[in-house]
């Protein structure tokens, strides 16, 4: 029986996350025994971490706010110029020794990584003569004339700005991305944040539908200002105040 008998250590995760060293003892396939002798080394969890990276993927990463940002615009670079990164599963998995590897020395399991951690690890994947070009081909933010709005470059239809309409009067040019090449589409809403209109085309919102809108808006909100000409209004957040 004693020659039959194996005994191996094994890293196994427990229900906490945390890692651990178990001793297992075995006669063949059927386990007689085990428990846990202690804590792996540093080496010993990311070895673990980096084998799961190779069996599993990337399905264990938790995609935060910020990093899932960063790879869809990296996504909307990559149909205008191949150049920059492939910020797919596939060309991320790829890619893995440069931006996933150095993200594995602190922490326990891979669904641990900050979403911080995972931003700056996709970074280091864009070379560093495009790096200012991230942000002027593909700006995180849509600069208006009363501050900025959030670009989702994940959206369906392409890259979307959802604004309230009021904020971009005084705009007379539709704002575009990409070097110029891509027109943004502008979900426009009203003051209770409620669609009003999707377009492309800003200018020819202002000339054409813009009539009918105005005239539903000045019923809806009385107390908000809806100009005949908005490319020559002031833009605003604000209601009129009460008695104008």
């Amino acid at each position: 029986l004693g020659r039959r008998l194996k005994v191996e250590d094994r890293l196994s995760r427990e229900p906490s996350g945390r890692m651990v060293l178990r001793r297992v003892r075995r006669i063949g396939a059927i386990v007689v025994g085990e428990k846990i002798v202690g804590a792996p080394d540093r080496a010993q969890i990311t070895a673990a971490l980096k084998a799961e990276v190779e069996r599993d993927g990337l399905r264990a990463l938790r995609w935060g706010e910020r990093s899932s940002a960063l790879r869809a615009r990296l996504a909307f670079l990559r149909t205008l110029d191949d150049g920059w990164p492939d910020a797919s599963d596939t060309g991320l998995v790829a890619a893995r020794e440069t931006w996933l590897w150095p993200l594995l020395d602190s922490v326990q399991s891979l669904d641990a990584i900050p979403d911080g951690a995972l931003e700056q690890g996709l970074r280091a994947l864009i070379p560093w003569d495009r790096q200012r070009a991230l942000d002027d081909l593909a700006p995180a933010r849509l600069e208006t004339p009363l501050g900025s709005a959030a670009i989702d470059y994940a959206a369906e239809g392409g890259p979307r700005v959802d604004i309230r309409v009021q904020e971009l009067f005084g705009v007379a040019v539709h704002p575009t991305i990409g070097g110029g090449r891509v027109p943004l589409t502008l979900a426009l809403l009203s003051p209770a944040r409620r669609p009003v209109q999707v377009t492309k085309d800003l200018p020819g919102f202002w000339s054409g539908s813009w009539a009918a809108v105005r005239s539903e808006m000045r019923g809806r909100y009385p107390r908000h200002p809806w100009p005949e000409d908005p490319t020559q209004a002031e833009p605003t957040t604000r209601a009129k105040p009460r008695g104008r």
